[in-house]
């Protein structure tokens, strides 16, 4: 469709143009990243790159839909959404916005930042539970399970779940946000198949916004989009699923960030357990990385794995 085509182009013109223009303007507020001590030592080098670049792929699009389909606004579905997007970039944002501050890593107390992701995923199934059903579609025998009370915590889970996941993947140059993107290709494709053309337009809008940011994130970044665009992504994935009734899709279509997520919680586990390491360090990126990869290497290789998992959940969404 060609409204389809001007929300991507529209919002990755908007996105080009406004990189180059927030890049030296972060530079001068001294927006710069904190590097943590731990890491790989290559990471040190990236210390002061500008972030919070979340800002731009997250507003761009808003505007871009007002243009394009402003009643779209009216649409409850669309409401869920935009909430999720925006509200997970405004906890990211606070974090970030602590973290320069401070000039290092703290930020929000994990407990802090936990909260408020679960509030707001709260009130999100609180929106959503009007003009939705409280069921979950299997996959291939597309027949609906009614999960009454229990699809409340599934909610709460998923976003918070989604959210903290892209967050984790987003420790290498150009890593979540490639990933991103073509996790986000199968949830356009079951829009159009839905007819929520709406949703799609957004979606665009998002994916021609996030592909100008990735031109200035791939190694070497230019900019990093922070806890705001971090947060944004993963709660734009988990309410996309939601009100597309993909939710068990989510998983496989994401794949990726469930491996990087994964990985924290053996490596944490084990250590608990047994005071020993199952990975080099984690997120898993950087058991790659200390093994000798180079950074673009993983980071292709992910993209590819990301791939399969993308297309596997979109064989499995249209069967």
């Amino acid at each position: 469709m060609k409204i389809l085509i001007a929300a991507l182009t529209i919002s990755l013109i908007i996105s080009l143009v406004a990189y180059p223009l927030v890049i030296p303007f972060l530079h001068k507020i001294k927006f710069g990243q904190s590097i943590r001590q731990e890491g790989p030592k290559s990471h040190l080098a990236k210390k002061g790159t500008p972030t919070m670049g979340g800002v731009v792929f997250v507003l761009v699009p808003l505007l871009v839909l007002l243009i394009l389909m402003p009643f779209a606004y009216l649409n409850v579905k669309i409401q869920v959404v935009i909430t999720s997007y925006v509200g997970y970039s405004l906890i990211g944002f606070i974090d970030d916005f602590l973290i320069v501050v401070k000039k290092n890593n703290d930020g929000l107390s994990p407990k802090a930042k936990l909260l408020m992701q679960v509030i707001l995923a709260m009130v999100i199934f609180w929106m959503m539970h009007s003009v939705s059903s409280t069921g979950i579609i299997i996959p291939i025998l597309n027949v609906e399970i009614q999960l009454g009370l229990l699809y409340f915590f599934l909610i709460l889970f998923m976003f918070t779940a989604e959210s903290n996941a892209v967050n984790l993947t987003d420790g290498l140059d150009g890593l979540s946000s490639g990933c991103v993107l073509i996790a986000l290709f199968p949830f356009i494709l079951f829009c159009i198949m839905q007819n929520e053309i709406q949703l799609a337009v957004f979606l665009m809008a998002v994916f021609g916004s996030l592909l100008a940011y990735l031109k200035n994130n791939f190694f070497p970044a230019k900019i990093f989009m922070g806890d705001t665009g971090s947060l944004a992504l993963g709660g734009l994935l988990a309410a996309v699923a939601m009100v597309l009734k993909q939710e068990i899709l989510l998983v496989i279509i994401g794949g990726i960030f469930v491996l990087e997520a994964l990985s924290v919680v053996i490596q944490v586990t084990s250590f608990k357990l047994t005071k020993k390491r199952v990975f080099r360090m984690a997120p898993l990126h950087h058991h790659f990385e200390l093994g000798g990869m180079n950074e673009k290497s993983v980071v292709l290789m992910f993209w590819c794995i990301e791939l399969g998992f993308a297309l596997l959940g979109y064989i499995l969404g249209v069967l």
